[in-house]
């Protein structure tokens, strides 16, 4: 088939996904309900489901009252069970992979289970649905005429007894469908390699020449990636490399710091930048609108969502905890999940705040144990964020990197934060204090 005849069938195909995703933006605590109740028969006559009594929850009163929030502290002995082969503990389904996630408070690591509905109904679903998302957004785009430069995670993939644990990203790509590798770049081989500089050396080798029109990655990862493209080809800018270009899909971190230094190394007015929410546990936002900081909530991915106002005054957690029906417009949210790969009301770590409810769109706000607030100032991630990276346009300065402490009220001195700041320029670093 011609390219641009593929390009054409293929783009359609993904747009009638937009029309799913309208039927739970219109009905969305109707399909969360329902997502709820497939996943509690789903896993009934597991080790947790007998222990808890999934067959008599008939509503989310039951289930409320019913399963205690957890972090992965609390199940980390049921992990550790399913990486040595036991199952049915959390999920009917045979579990083998195991993302390796960041540490926590007694393992240098976390292990969390993927399962097969995972992979297929939240990860590979959630790739489609950007691809779809950004063609009903760009009725012109051909991004499907080249290939996607994927940078994923330098973890290589590991076997413990009958599991396997690796990066999310090295183990979504060891599970790619056929048609998403012919269509991403570097191939599989040089994606899984675990020595970030032989790799890096062999991603430029392989994708050089390719067209590519998308890039995918983490931002601080992708940044040194297309600098070391500048290097080595010696050109001015990427648009010289790659001039099909169209769209960089980001997430794991926030973009701000990093923009105005990807709008310099691209040199393209007509690039668009698209933010994903997607972590070990679950793939849970896509920008949904170009040019837009917010992000669509994807409400049939089985992920069953509650939240936890980080700024409470009710003292248990079990009392504070709402479904997406109740939540509110802009206040700090700590996301709890239920998922089909086995996690029941697990605090993923991750606050959100809502800045739409009809349809349901969020911004990533930080992490539950990023915040400083030890004087009621509640600094979240975000703030910070927004505050440097307007300080560094003013100032005409790139920031690196930063770090924030507080510095507590001793005497008739002021509380305050410490801040140490790392530019671009000739590695400067400031330091300084703000007081309350």
């Amino acid at each position: 088939m011609p390219i641009p005849l593929f390009n054409s069938v293929a783009s359609w195909f993904l747009k009638k996904r937009i029309h799913q995703m309208e039927l739970f933006m219109k009905y969305p605590n109707e399909v969360q309900q329902e997502l709820l109740q497939g996943l509690l028969r789903w896993a009934h006559k597991t080790e947790y489901g007998i222990e808890h009594e999934f067959a008599s929850i008939k509503n989310y009163s039951d289930f409320k009252n019913r399963l205690p929030i957890v972090s992965y502290e609390d199940i980390y002995p049921e992990i550790e069970r399913c990486r040595q082969g036991e199952q049915n503990i959390f999920c009917p389904s045979p579990i083998k992979w195991f993302a390796k996630s960041s540490g926590t408070s007694n393992a240098k690591s976390k292990f969390i289970p993927i399962s097969t509905e995972s992979l297929e109904n939240c990860h590979y679903k959630a790739g489609k649905d950007m691809l779809s998302i950004y063609f009903n957004n760009n009725e012109e785009a051909q991004i499907l005429s080249g290939k996607c430069l994927r940078l994923g995670g330098s973890n290589e993939l590991y076997q413990n007894t009958d599991s396997y644990f690796g990066d999310l990203s090295a183990i979504i790509i060891d599970n790619l469908p056929f048609w998403a590798e012919l269509g991403s770049t570097p191939s599989q081989k040089v994606s899984l390699m675990s020595e970030w500089e032989t790799k890096m050396e062999a991603i430029i080798q392989e994708s050089i020449s390719e067209k590519v029109t998308s890039l995918a990655g983490i931002p601080s990862w992708m940044l040194v990636l297309l600098q070391n493209v500048l290097a080595k080809t010696g050109k001015a800018n990427i648009n010289e490399v790659w001039p099909d270009i169209e769209v960089y899909f980001h997430g794991g971190v926030s973009f701000q710091p990093y923009q105005s230094q990807f709008e310099k190394i691209m040199n393209h007015k007509e690039m668009n930048y698209y933010e994903i929410f997607n972590a070990s546990e679950g793939f849970f936002g896509i920008q949904d609108r170009n040019d837009s900081n917010e992000l669509l909530l994807m409400l049939d991915y089985g992920i069953f969502y509650e939240f936890i106002p980080v700024k409470s005054e009710i003292s248990s957690e079990a009392e504070a905890i709402i479904p997406l029906s109740e939540v509110a417009l802009n206040t700090n949210y700590a996301m709890v999940i239920t998922t089909n790969s086995g996690l029941w009301r697990y605090k993923i770590g991750d606050t959100v705040k809502f800045t739409g409810l009809s349809p349901y769109r969020i911004q990533v706000t930080g992490r539950t144990k990023s915040h400083i607030n030890v004087f009621g100032e509640e600094l979240m991630v975000d703030n910070a964020e927004v505050a440097l990276s307007k300080a560094a346009k003013v100032m005409e300065v790139e920031v690196i990197d930063f770090t924030a402490g507080p510095i507590f009220m001793e005497d008739d001195k002021k509380g305050g934060h410490e801040w140490l700041i790392e530019f671009k320029e000739a590695l400067i670093f400031a330091l300084f204090h703000a007081t309350t």
